[in-house]
């Protein structure tokens, strides 16, 4: 399949829904706190989604019960929200994906809960930097597969391995759409990026092996298959003709 070329009323679309899914994720900062639920966490994403007169698109996608993914720790992506209470310590990952008047928009980033590990702290810093890295990677001509190389020979140097199960993806027009966007590729493979190309960048970084594992139970949440904490940032971003713009980073934090 190709890669859709949006046009500027397109992106227009995506860039008013990338916003809202970025002050999601800004207003949720006040409930990321110890003694929530991590469904609590949802029903107030939900809320403020439907309040501006969007959608949540995971909800209901391929039978996803939840508005958001809530991930917590050891849980690298697609975490269902539900009893669990946060604690003091823990690193949350919450993944906000908008549906506004048709246009999609999608975002995550990671929250702290009380007093961190230097560990968490680091593993998380490292992978905000993961992001950075991949998104100077952005601009007409340069090929896919060099976001995931510049990612993985980051992530490797500082002794932390790469997600390959999952990558990020086209979006705007639908959910997922063409290219898948790894975060672990050979140098200069993959197709060239072109003006008017939207796509996730979402690198999900293990402080120890690499592989996931699915919940047998929920047939979704994804945990790292030794155990140790995981990360991930993400943005949706657009190429225009000198470079790209990040549609969700309302805040200017990259």
């Amino acid at each position: 399949m190709s890669i859709r070329i949006k046009s500027k009323e397109q992106i227009e679309g995506i860039r008013k829904s990338s916003h809202l899914a970025a002050k999601t994720l800004k207003y949720l900062e006040q409930f990321v706190v110890a003694g929530n639920t991590t469904d609590f966490i949802n029903e107030k994403a939900h809320e403020f989604i439907l309040k501006n007169n969007a959608k949540p698109a995971p909800l209901n996608y391929n039978k996803f019960p939840k508005s958001v993914c809530v991930s917590v720790n050891d849980v690298v992506c697609h975490g269902i929200p539900g009893p669990y209470i946060l604690k003091d310590g823990d690193i949350v990952n919450v993944d906000v994906t908008t549906i506004l008047n048709g246009y999609y928009g999608d975002t995550c980033r990671m929250y702290t809960v009380g007093t961190i590990n230097e560990e968490a702290q680091k593993l998380i810093d490292v992978t905000k930097e993961c992001l950075k890295i991949g998104i100077k990677e952005c601009y007409p001509g340069n090929r896919f597969g060099n976001i995931g190389y510049e990612i993985n020979r980051y992530a490797v140097s500082k002794g932390y391995s790469v997600v390959y199960e999952f990558c990020g993806h086209g979006v705007g027009i639908a959910f997922h759409e063409e290219p898948e966007v790894s975060h672990v590729a050979d140098k200069n493979s993959g197709k060239r990026m072109r003006e008017g190309m939207v796509f996730t960048i979402e690198p999900m970084i293990n402080a120890g092996k690499a592989r996931t594992k699915i919940d047998k139970n929920d047939g979704w949440t994804a945990r790292t298959i030794d155990g140790n904490l995981s990360a991930q940032f993400e943005h949706t971003i657009v190429i225009t003709p000198s470079g790209c713009e990040l549609l969700t980073d309302v805040y200017g934090e990259f």
